[in-house]
């Protein structure tokens, strides 16, 4: 039997409107494209998910909203019976997405750096963000649909209590806060490394890359374990190779993937609820 994730990441596309140099791990940008996934092996791939037992499915980029069947492959998940999760940057939404967020299965996902417009937009390199990041807040907020914003910590500097404090006061209450990983742009010069993931990757989630790479998470993308084209899941959860790079991630203090698995939460670089298993202290140190 294979060893199914019951959370399933798609990173649809690279293309972003921000480009966050300081942290974004998929290395995202304007210029970017939308991989080599066809939107037919987009839908396969959900289907086959659904069919394995994955109960939710998370949405993600660069801005996943960019990608041409984003609409479509949303639509396609939820038929299928799954949850899903879109995490978007919430700089623009188009009319038409609105009411797909407001589908009782549908969580939407934000990154919020700072509650002023000059140190969230010295992140994002792109005058305004902020503005309309917090704007699509209150609005998703407003229409009832679930939202989850996790505010990352990139300079040291930032004032990420205040920004709590400013989204707890706009009636949001599901708000993690975290570290930039090593990963993508954070890493620099330097070489990935698991002691960043914080243990749960390969266990409970697993993600697709948009050229069809299956690696454990998002975060994990330095691990490749197979590839969904010209393959299905069932071949690559039951393969040496999937075995083999989950059993490389050091396990964390965090226990088994809950169902929206926080530490994935972001995809532009922060690590959502959990901490990486590096910062884990010893049961006999607490």
């Amino acid at each position: 039997m294979p060893t199914v994730p019951r959370s399933l990441e798609l990173e649809l596309t690279n293309r972003c409107q921000l480009t966050c140099d300081a942290l974004c791990f998929v290395q995202a940008g304007p210029t970017k494209g939308h991989g080599t996934m066809s939107a037919g092996e987009w839908r396969n791939v959900i289907t086959q998910a659904s069919a394995l037992g994955v109960q939710r499915i998370k949405l993600i980029g660069g801005e996943p909203t960019l990608h041409p069947h984003f609409g479509e492959l949303l639509e396609h998940a939820l038929a299928e019976g799954l949850h899903v999760t879109v995490h978007s940057n919430l700089v623009r939404i188009r009319k038409e997405h609105w009411p797909l967020f407001e589908r009782p299965c549908v969580t939407l996902a934000t990154s919020y750096y700072a509650d002023t417009s000059e140190e969230h937009d010295a992140v994002t390199h792109r005058t305004g963000s902020h503005a309309a990041t917090r704007d699509n807040i209150i609005e998703a907020h407003r229409r009832g649909i679930r939202v989850r914003v996790n505010i990352v910590d990139v300079h040291g500097g930032q004032q990420a209590t205040r920004a709590h404090e400013e989204l707890t006061a706009l009636g949001i209450t599901d708000i993690g806060i975290d570290h930039v990983r090593a990963i993508g742009n954070a890493a620099r010069a330097a070489l990935p490394s698991t002691s960043e993931l914080c243990g749960r990757c390969a266990h409970g989630v697993a993600a697709v890359l948009s050229d069809g790479v299956v690696t454990p998470c998002v975060m994990g993308r330095f691990l490749p374990a197979g590839q969904v084209k010209g393959r299905t899941l069932h071949d690559v959860f039951t393969s040496p190779a999937w075995h083999a790079v989950a059993a490389s991630i050091p396990s964390g203090r965090f226990g088994p993937c809950g169902p929206d698995c926080g530490p994935n939460d972001d995809s532009q670089g922060g690590g959502g609820t959990c901490g990486p298993a590096a910062d884990a202290v010893p049961p006999s140190a607490s």
